[in-house]
């Protein structure tokens, strides 16, 4: 495609200013004039992280490449799809001028373009796969997988929206899910230290109706958390707990020393935010009383208990409950 697309997110706060006035306009006012900057991506990266002094390492390029992008990347010609969520259309329309700095005009959204508007279309003309390219969780990006959607709704032809397959919304579903489920992951890595994450299980077991305390910090050899369903803890069947906040692989052997400290009528329960090497697994198959909880089988627990979650732990992961796409399901007649 020799057309260069871009797309871009605008704050809803905005509402149909953009469009009512033919701009698109992005924020981070604290960089100042961009047309001023040395046109280098690294001038851009050591600018913003002279003015956000908390960003993430990781985050430090991306957004930076955002507003070099806006300020050099973009010319006057490219085209550009703004899907609007004050009116749910996608509204593709020209570049139409260079990058202007107006401050004046709104202190929060300094950076502008102007743009005439050419067409505006309903998300339901495109695919699954054009609306999930546009979801992007950034800022300014160029599209190129569902292109040609864009360009036939530019020009009044069928986007080929209805030919989309249950293949192509099962994909979508599971990038959604997926996204999720590495969201979660993340958190649960990074904002919790491994004693708090020993709490986070045990909020969970407790969640599940049974009694927890976590131990790990009377030096009881390997087990952080004991769950019994009585308060008192005297009924079987006591579950012994043991948490690692990894990502990495565990092995056997960790797996065998867990098991090595339940006692007859006890069971075992191993949690991690990795996964489980085959031996480990060959290793859980044979024996009843033990149970491996993988990152992902953690997450679909936690989906299932998340509504009875305390405050301090929905904060910790912020979630809302929605409908996605998922596969068709074929009926027998």
């Amino acid at each position: 495609m020799s057309q260069t697309l871009w797309g871009i997110h605008m704050a809803s706060e905005h509402g149909t200013a953009p469009v009512d006035k033919a701009y698109i306009t992005i924020g981070w006012p604290n960089m100042g004039d961009l047309a001023k900057l040395p046109g280098t991506r690294e001038a851009f990266k050591e600018k913003f992280r002279q003015e956000d002094k908390t960003a993430k390492t990781g985050a430090v390029p991306v957004q930076a490449g955002v507003l070099f992008r806006f300020a050099n990347d973009m010319q006057i010609g490219d085209l550009v799809a703004y899907p609007s969520k004050t009116d749910r259309m996608i509204h593709i329309g020209k570049v139409a001028s260079g990058y202007d700095y107006r401050p004046d005009v709104s202190a929060d959204f300094p950076h502008r373009r102007y743009v005439q508007w050419l067409k505006h279309v309903s998300r339901s003309e495109f695919s699954q796969s054009a609306l999930h390219e546009i979801g992007s969780a950034i800022t300014l990006f160029s599209i190129t997988n569902n292109a040609d959607e864009f360009l036939a709704a530019l020009a009044g032809e069928a986007t080929g929206a209805d030919d989309v397959d249950d293949e192509s919304v099962e994909e979508v579903s599971t990038q959604v899910e997926e996204s999720t489920e590495d969201f979660i992951i993340k958190r649960l890595k990074s904002k919790l230290s491994p004693y708090e994450f020993e709490k986070f299980v045990a909020h969970l077991l407790t969640r599940m109706g049974f009694y927890a305390r976590v131990t790990s910090r009377s030096g009881d050899g390997g087990i952080d958390i004991i769950a019994h369903k009585d308060e008192l803890g005297f009924e079987p069947p006591i579950i012994k707990v043991q948490c690692k906040q990894t990502l990495e692989t565990v092995g056997r052997p960790k797996v065998q020393e867990l098991h090595g400290a339940i006692e007859h009528g006890e069971h075992g329960l191993f949690v991690t935010l990795g996964a489980y090497s085959s031996e480990a697994r060959t290793f859980e198959r044979a024996k009843p009383n033990l149970r491996l909880i993988d990152g992902s089988a953690l997450v679909d627990m936690i989906f299932n208990h998340y509504d009875r979650f305390e405050p301090r732990y929905q904060m910790l992961l912020p979630l809302k409950r929605t409908y996605i796409p998922g596969p068709a399901i074929s009926t027998a007649d």
